[in-house]
């Protein structure tokens, strides 16, 4: 068995580690030239670094990032909504790290080279399109270094090529567009002194004005200042999806006047925002979910396979979780537990899609974040405790239910591996 990766992200690498773990042999193509530590931060969730703990990188995660304590929830006012902790001190058996987004590719592709070899990811190759016969499938990668066609034939193409999967559009050429919410989305990192514990992860706002932030370093140095990943978010009236580029540069003037006045007593938010070097802005976008992902020998995986808001930190997680349950159903391939390799695509598909369908359409509905719309809506001008508007059990239900759809529930997590 030899399995095609299309996509060197988080999903596409995590799957290439998976696959050599079980024996099965891999090559990974990337569309960029050159790897490099770009991007922002992100969360990884315990049930993230669960299925990453096996393959050896928790030092590696733990040296990057930062172990995340507690989550915390705002309203406008800089009211508290919510608190809960995080990772080891919720009492799960693994850490939630933040990291830096390119910190982690890096890792992951670097661990990939050291245990397949060098050229298990070759670079500058685009996805153009896909097909098999009989027992083998084909991808054709269009070289950005001198244009050619390539093609690559192994027993199955997976697609792990992002929101603009190429595979995707040859599955559902039409009626498959980005939906676009009307909001935007302005993310930086910004070194600056730590808040709160220094490890503390907050949200604030509710839907039409959210602040986003949390820090993804350790301090650096004797100034005692760590990289604070943030991210800014309005709803845009009128607004339209733009056509192309959907990371660009801008200037903070876009979007800061929004929040010049959210400074707090534990923060000073406008300070964060004229402390970034860079901000880059993009739309919140997902796409509804498919009927199917696979087709005989092909398959998708991660953002191809279900692009969704970046509400309750869950992107990057179930790209792992999809790279897990697709490892492990090819391995029994090899075991003789599933017929053929098109069965055991169609088994990953059954597990994993009904799955990421109700995180994408729960993420719609702002996901456990609804509670700083709830205290919007209930009390705009502030309120003198939060439970005299909304009780203390609906707001545990919402935290609980979010974390049982998305699979990190924690006694459900402690069952799993086996921890008391």
């Amino acid at each position: 068995m030899n399995i095609v990766i299309a996509g060197g992200g988080i999903g596409g690498l995590t799957l290439a580690l998976m696959l050599h773990a079980r024996g099965i042999p891999c090559r990974v193509y990337e569309s960029t030239q050159t790897l490099r530590p770009l991007g922002v931060g992100i969360n990884l969730l315990p049930h993230a670094v669960n299925e990453l703990e096996p393959l050896g990188l928790l030092d590696a995660l733990a040296a990057r990032g930062i172990q995340t304590s507690e989550l915390h929830y705002y309203n406008k006012l800089g009211q508290p909504i919510w608190r809960e902790p995080r990772g080891l001190n919720a009492g799960y058996p693994l850490p939630q790290f933040s990291i830096h987004r390119g910190e982690l590719q890096i890792l992951l592709a670097e661990t990939v080279r050291a245990r397949l070899g060098e050229d298990a990811i070759v670079t500058g190759m685009v996805l153009e399109s896909a097909e098999q016969d009989g027992a083998t499938a084909r991808a054709h990668f269009r070289s950005r270094h001198d244009g050619q066609l390539h093609t690559v034939t192994g027993d199955a193409v997976i697609g792990a090529d992002g929101i603009h999967s190429a595979l995707r559009k040859q599955f559902y050429p039409t009626g498959d567009e980005p939906r676009f919410s009307g909001r935007m989305l302005w993310r930086a990192v910004t070194e600056a002194d730590p808040y709160l514990d220094g490890r503390t992860m907050f949200m604030a706002g509710h839907q039409d004005q959210k602040f986003v932030c949390y820090p993804i370093s350790a301090p650096l140095h004797r100034q005692g200042r760590s990289l604070i990943n943030w991210i800014a978010e309005l709803a845009i009236p009128d607004a339209t999806l733009p056509a192309t580029d959907w990371n660009r540069s801008v200037d903070k003037s876009v979007f800061a006047d929004k929040f010049a006045d959210w400074r707090w007593d534990w923060i000073d938010i406008p300070s964060i925002i004229d402390g970034a070097q860079a901000i880059y802005e993009f739309p919140l976008v997902d796409r509804d979910p498919l009927p199917r992902w696979t087709k005989g020998r092909m398959t998708l995986l991660g953002d191809a396979a279900h692009p969704m808001y970046p509400i309750g930190s869950n992107g990057s997680a179930q790209a792992i979780l999809d790279a897990r349950c697709l490892a492990d159903c090819l391995a029994q391939v090899r075991q003789g537990a599933l017929r053929g390799l098109e069965t055991a695509l169609l088994e990953y598909e059954a597990e994993r899609l009904p799955r990421t369908a109700g995180i994408v359409l729960r993420n719609r509905l702002n996901g456990p974040e609804q509670v700083m719309q709830m205290a919007e809506d209930r009390a705009p001008d502030g309120f003198a405790h939060i439970n005299d508007i909304i009780p203390q059990e609906t707001l545990q239900a919402i935290s609980l239910r979010y974390k049982q759809l998305a699979g990190f529930d924690p006694a459900a997590l402690r069952r799993s591996t086996g921890a008391t």
